[in-house]
C-alpha cells in the first residue's frame, strides 16, 4: 500500500474513532430499566452530597415490615425547586475569600445539578440584612432629605460581588429563580428616619412602588431577572436591631392594592408579588391582606418562614386559598439546634412539601466559621456552606444544609409534582414523594427513629425493599411505567 494511502486510513480511522467518542459523551445516559430503584443515603455523620448505594428492584415479594404507598395519579402542588440566600455576607466571602479555581468549583457544586446539587432558587435581599457588611438601601439620603423622585436611586453597592456571584449561578443554570425581599425601604421613607424598626410613611406608597420598579428593571438590565418580589421581609418583627420595618396586614394591603401593584402593571413588570414573608404561627397576617380584593388580585402567592409554629399551618393556608401558590423562602439552620440535625433539615423539606410548599429556601447561603459576617440578629445561624478562613487560605465545608438540600434539589426537578405517599410521622418512617416532568419518581424518606428500619416501597402493586440505618435519609429514584 501507498504510503500516502496508509497514512490517510489511519488519520480517517482516528477521526472516525474521536467522532465516536464524542458523539457518546453528548449522548444522554440511557435511562436505568423500569423496575429499578437508585438509592442516595446520607447519615448524620456524611459531609457534602449523599452516596449511592446499591440499587434494589420492584418485585413481588413484600417484607414483613412498614410499606410505603406511592401513588403516581395523585398529583398536588407544583415544586418551583429548593435553594438559599446569596446576602452581601455570603456574596463577599465567595469574591473574597476563595481563589477563582475554588469559587469557580464551589459554583457548579451548588447550581449544576450534574457536577453537583443543582440548587434552583435564590433569594435576593433587596439591600443590606442582618447579614451584610455595611446597613444601606439603593436610595440613602442624610436625614431630613427625602428622594421622592428617586433621582439618587442605584444598585452600585451590588454590582461589587452580590450581581458578579448572582450571574455565575445564571451561566450555569439560566432557568433559576430569583425571589427579592426588602429588610428596609430607605430610611426616609419611615416613620423614624432610620432603617431599624419604624413603619412605612403613607406618603411613601407611591414613591416605595417605584423604588421596586427600579430594583426589578436595574437588576434585569445588569443580567439578574426577578421572578418574584415581597414586600417586607418579616413584617411583625418588633425585635430586631438590623434592618426591619413593621408593617400590619392592613398596611401592606393598602400598599399593595394602591400602589405595587399598579405600578408594576403600568410600567409592564411581569415580577410575581408575595405577600406576608413571616412565621407559620402567624397566619391571620395574609388571611387579613387577602381578605382586600384590591390586594388580593395583585397577590401571586404566599411567602413564609419557619420560626414559629410548625407546617401544618400552610395546609390552613391551602385550604382557605387554594389557587395561590405557597413558598417556604426562609429557615435558617443553626447552633441552637441540640438534635440530630439531619433528622431536622430533612424533616423540613418532608414537612414543608407535605403541606403544600412548592419551594424550600434556606438562610445563607455561605458564612464563615464564626457564623459572620452579620450585622445584627442570629450570632449563631448556619450557611448551607462554611468558608473557613485561615491567615493563608479558606477552605469550603459542605454544612448538613448542603446535604438536606441535596436529597431534593439534585432529584427533583422544577415543574415536578408532589404526589400521594402516606407517612409515619416523627421517629419512625417520614417521607415525601414527587414525579419529574419526565416521568421518573423520586421518593425521600427519613428514619428519624433510634433503630434500623427495613420498609417496603409499593408502587404499581409491586414492592422493593430498603433497609435505612437510624437517624439517617435516603432519596430513592425511579422511572415511570404504565402512568408515563
Amino acid at each position: 500500500m501507498h504510503p500516502s494511502i496508509k497514512l490517510f486510513l489511519l488519520c480517517l480511522c482516528s477521526a472516525m474513532q474521536y467522532s465516536a467518542a464524542l458523539a457518546q459523551e453528548r449522548t444522554p445516559p440511557a435511562k436505568p430499566p423500569a423496575g429499578l430503584v437508585r438509592v442516595f443515603q446520607s447519615t448524620e455523620h456524611t459531609v457534602g452530597e449523599p452516596e449511592e448505594q446499591t440499587p434494589i428492584s420492584f418485585g413481588s415479594q413484600r417484607a414483613p415490615e412498614l410499606t410505603i404507598f406511592v401513588d403516581d395519579t395523585r398529583r398536588f402542588q407544583a415544586i418551583d425547586g429548593f435553594g438559599a440566600s446569596i446576602t452581601d455576607s455570603s456574596a463577599w466571602l465567595l469574591r473574597n475569600k476563595l481563589s477563582e479555581s475554588q469559587f469557580q468549583q464551589l459554583m457548579e457544586r451548588l447550581f449544576d445539578r450534574k457536577k453537583g446539587i443543582g440548587l434552583t432558587l435564590l433569594r435576593q435581599p433587596m439591600g443590606s440584612s442582618d447579614f451584610a457588611l455595611e446597613d444601606y438601601t439603593y436610595d440613602d439620603m442624610p436625614v431630613g432629605e427625602p428622594d421622592t423622585g428617586l433621582q439618587h436611586f442605584s444598585i452600585e453597592k451590588d454590582q461589587r460581588y452580590i450581581i458578579p456571584v448572582l450571574r455565575a449561578a445564571l451561566a450555569i443554570n439560566p432557568r433559576i429563580k430569583i425571589l427579592a425581599t426588602p429588610w428596609s425601604p430607605p430610611a426616609w421613607m419611615k416613620s423614624n428616619d432610620s432603617l431599624v424598626k419604624g413603619s412605612l410613611r403613607p406618603e411613601a406608597y407611591d414613591a416605595l412602588a417605584r423604588y421596586f420598579v427600579k430594583f426589578v428593571k436595574a437588576y434585569e438590565q445588569a443580567g439578574v431577572p426577578i421572578f418574584g418580589v415581597t414586600m417586607q421581609n418579616e413584617p411583625l418583627n418588633l425585635d430586631a436591631d438590623y434592618p426591619s420595618m413593621i408593617m400590619s396586614a392592613s398596611e401592606q394591603a393598602a400598599f399593595l392594592g394602591s400602589a405595587l401593584g399598579p405600578a408594576f402593571r403600568a410600567a409592564g413588570v411581569h415580577s410575581k408579588i408575595f405577600i406576608f414573608d413571616h412565621n407559620w404561627d402567624l397566619v391571620h397576617f395574609p388571611i387579613e391582606v387577602l381578605a382586600d380584593t384590591k390586594a388580593a388580585a395583585y397577590t401571586s402567592g404566599i411567602a413564609i418562614h419557619c420560626y414559629g409554629g410548625n407546617a401544618a399551618a400552610q395546609s390552613e393556608l391551602h385550604e382557605r386559598f387554594p389557587a395561590l401558590a405557597i413558598w417556604m423562602t426562609e429557615c435558617s439552620g443553626g447552633a441552637w439546634q441540640k438534635a440530630n440535625l439531619l433528622d431536622e433539615q430533612v424533616r423540613l423539606i418532608i414537612d414543608s412539601t407535605r403541606n403544600w410548599s412548592r419551594s424550600v429556601i434556606l438562610w445563607n447561603l455561605a458564612l464563615d466559621q464564626n457564623h459572620e459576617p452579620h450585622l445584627g440578629g442570629c450570632k449563631n445561624c448556619r450557611g448551607v456552606i462554611t468558608v473557613n478562613q485561615t491567615d493563608n487560605a479558606a477552605e469550603v465545608i459542605p454544612t448538613v444544609d448542603f446535604t438536606a438540600l441535596a436529597h431534593v434539589s439534585k432529584f427533583v426537578r422544577p415543574g415536578a409534582r408532589r404526589i400521594e405517599s402516606n407517612t409515619f410521622g416523627p421517629g419512625s418512617l417520614e417521607d415525601v414523594a414527587f414525579r419529574n416532568p419526565d416521568g421518573s419518581l423520586v421518593l425521600l424518606v427519613l428514619n428519624s427513629g433510634s433503630k434500623r428500619a427495613t420498609f417496603n416501597v409499593s408502587w404499581e402493586k409491586k414492592f422493593a425493599v430498603y433497609t435505612l440505618p437510624a437517624n439517617s435519609a435516603a432519596t430513592l429514584i425511579w422511572q415511570c411505567g404504565q402512568h408515563c
